[in-house]
């Protein structure tokens, strides 16, 4: 049972700076330990560990650099991810399980790739800002871990039959009669009121950051407690009865697309962005697309980097092995949310081919077209519906028994 002994909100009221031990102030010269944010089934995390968590949250998002205010913001955040960490690697020890060297560094590499670096840029910029790259790398070994663990005990338990296909098939049909929105999502999982708080000051420094240019794909991977997290929080085209009646009503309020304040709901907090909107029986030519950034202000380096690119397949492996180039895949895209000018580019480039180079901001950037549908009803295939609702099944089961962990866990926050 989770035992609260003080209410993690003090974290919050603690100075950035600091770490693991801290100066006896008498003239022995003796260390001490820093004091502990938490205990979890007799493991402790440092508030140095909570700080560094929460540094590197902010900094793996892409935008500005962080302020030492928004870093305290989200200290409640980056402790209940700790605290999950711990429970996850428990958990994955119960089956001998270990996660090697190569898997853990395949994964920064991946997670650096999204935001234009390396592995190694990454772990630089992070000692850069005080922050022991071996805090990125546990976080990985536990991300691996209950992947393989949840994957393990139920990946092969899970079957999708026909008439789930049928039924998610006529869901869709039925909603592109309704007034749709393209939504994004990232939730902040918040289960009491002290909690809450915190978690609602996180999502406005997470807000500040998104407004900065960071990523909200990336965002969304690295603190989304949604199943939607591992699509960087994408819900696709849905309708407001789809949606939960805690949020239909801002979504319907909305002045149009963009970022929408925090929506505070009972088990935590949600921050959504609109991509768009589009009506019943609206013909609709739908996209594939992958976009080639770079933050240069010459096109040189991009237009180097796009004469190694012959097709899709190869965009992400170039932008992987050139510095400062970013890519970032757009599935399922209505041409029309790229507004006339995007819209006219994508038209006029061949299946395969980059769109003309055009201004974003702090840089320059190119489109790649991957898939065309034109005006078709665009549902997904049969196989891509059935991975889709196994994807999900999993992960609500994996989101299930991570709250199950917590529950039988003893947690002692000091």
């Amino acid at each position: 049972m989770v035992r609260k002994l003080i209410a993690a909100t003090a974290l919050l009221a603690l100075p950035f700076a600091g770490s693991a031990y801290a100066q006896d102030s008498t003239t022995n010269g003796s260390l001490t330990l820093e004091a502990v944010a938490a205990v979890v089934n007799d493991q402790p995390i440092s508030f140095t560990d909570v700080r560094a968590r929460a540094r590197m949250l902010l900094l793996s998002l892409g935008g500005q650099q962080p302020t030492q205010e928004q870093v305290q913001q989200i200290t409640g955040q980056a402790l209940e991810q700790l605290i999950d960490e711990r429970l996850q690697l428990e958990k994955a020890a119960e089956f001998d399980l270990t996660i090697s060297k190569e898997e853990i560094d395949g994964a920064v590499e991946n997670m650096a790739s999204q935001s234009g670096m390396t592995g190694a840029d990454l772990k630089s910029q992070l000692l850069a800002a005080g922050i022991d790259p071996s805090s990125l790398e546990e976080q990985m070994r536990a991300e691996l871990a209950w992947n393989h663990v949840m994957s393990g005990l139920y990946g092969s338990r899970i079957r999708i039959s026909d008439n789930q296909v049928d039924d998610q098939i006529e869901q869709l049909r039925a909603a592109a009669k309704k007034t749709q929105y393209r939504i994004s999502e990232i939730f902040l999982f918040a289960p009491d009121p002290e909690t809450r708080a915190q978690a609602e000051e996180a999502a406005h420094s997470i807000i500040e950051q998104l407004k900065a240019g960071a990523d909200f794909r990336v965002a969304a991977q690295r603190l989304s407690s949604a199943p939607t997290s591992a699509t960087g929080g994408d819900m696709g085209w849905v309708s407001t009865s789809d949606l939960s009646p805690d949020l239909a009503p801002a979504i319907e309020a909305a002045a149009g697309p963009g970022l929408l304040d925090p929506i505070v709901v009972e088990n935590g907090v949600y921050i959504l962005y609109i991509q768009n909107k589009r009506e019943p029986a609206e013909a609709t030519t739908k996209v594939d697309l992958i976009r080639l950034i770079t933050r240069d202000a010459t096109d040189e380096h991009l237009k180097a980097a796009m004469e190694k690119i012959k097709s899709c397949d190869d965009v992400q492996s170039v932008a992987n092995t050139t510095p400062g180039l970013r890519a970032q895949p757009l599935e399922d895209i209505n041409v029309d949310e790229l507004g006339p000018e995007g819209k006219s580019m994508v038209e006029n480039a061949e299946i395969g081919q980059p769109t003309d180079i055009f201004a974003v901001s702090g840089g320059l950037g190119t489109m790649y077209v991957c898939r065309r549908e034109e005006g078709a009803e665009a549902l997904p295939s049969r196989d891509d519906l059935k991975s889709s609702l196994k994807g999900r099944e999993l992960s609500m089961i994996s989101e299930r028994e991570l709250r199950n962990l917590r529950r039988d866990a003893t947690i002692i926050y000091r």
